[in-house]
């Protein structure tokens, strides 16, 4: 039985890979439309991010309740417009019934595949969750995304991002992000993901009762897709 179920999930990613190429380009394409953020001094979007989080649990970068059968991974730069999108498109629709129900939880991990300023952004992400504000701080950033690599990554950006975040501690959260452990903690999720066949963000994983350790998914076209997988491997 759990053959057949690891074999739906299976056939959800294959059926999935020709429409994450044209999804991600669609997404590419609607993201480079948008302002190009970036601006320290106009952080958008706190009030909409803390309406989606609210009274969701929260451990590190970890979104839903502690103990959830299931778990849906997801590998993102913070730069990548294509996640950006999905963070806009296709979680809010998991965020608001899976994982506010309670089975499933989203845990976001950095695939720092796009320059240099991916790192930072990432290590400011795991310092933020240390406060329990990771997924606030990883939204919110991606509604104030920059030009990639464009040099937008700067100390006044991520302090700006970090504070309309909610992060109380604002100067632990900066020794702390710039800390070699959490550094290298960006360098082995990164690491995580190309074994895990990824060459590109946003992928996903799930983890749960019908699967054998995490499962990669590649990028499913939709929020239902994402559900559909959930079902299967809760199952």
């Amino acid at each position: 039985m759990k053959d057949a179920r690891r074999e739906r999930v299976l056939k959800l990613a294959s059926a999935a890979a020709f429409l994450a190429i044209v999804a991600v380009a669609v997404l590419i394409v609607v993201s480079q439309s948008q302002s190009e953020g970036g601006d320290a001094g106009n952080i958008q979007g706190a009030a909409e991010v803390d309406a989606l989080l609210r009274g969701i649990s929260q451990d590190g970068l970890e979104l839903g309740r502690p103990g959830a059968p299931v778990t849906l991974v997801e590998f993102g730069d913070l730069q990548c417009t294509g996640c950006k999108a999905a963070s806009e498109d296709l979680l809010p629709q998991l965020i608001e019934g899976p994982v506010r129900r309670g089975e499933a939880r989203i845990d976001f991990r950095n695939f720092a595949i796009i320059g240099a300023e991916s790192v930072p952004a990432g290590a400011a992400a795991i310092a933020a969750g240390a406060q329990g504000r990771g997924w606030n701080f990883v939204e919110l950033f991606y509604r104030n995304q920059g030009e990639e690599d464009s040099g937008y990554v700067t100390d006044e950006f991520l302090t700006a991002l970090a504070r309309r975040a909610g992060v109380h501690e604002v100067a632990r959260w900066n020794r702390e992000r710039k800390r070699k452990p959490v550094l290298a903690e960006v360098e082995e999720t990164s690491a995580e993901a190309k074994e895990l066949g990824f060459a590109g963000t946003p992928s996903f994983a799930v983890e749960g009762p019908a699967t054998s350790g995490l499962e990669p998914l590649g990028l499913p076209s939709s929020a239902g897709d994402l559900e559909t997988a959930i079902t299967a491997t809760h199952e």
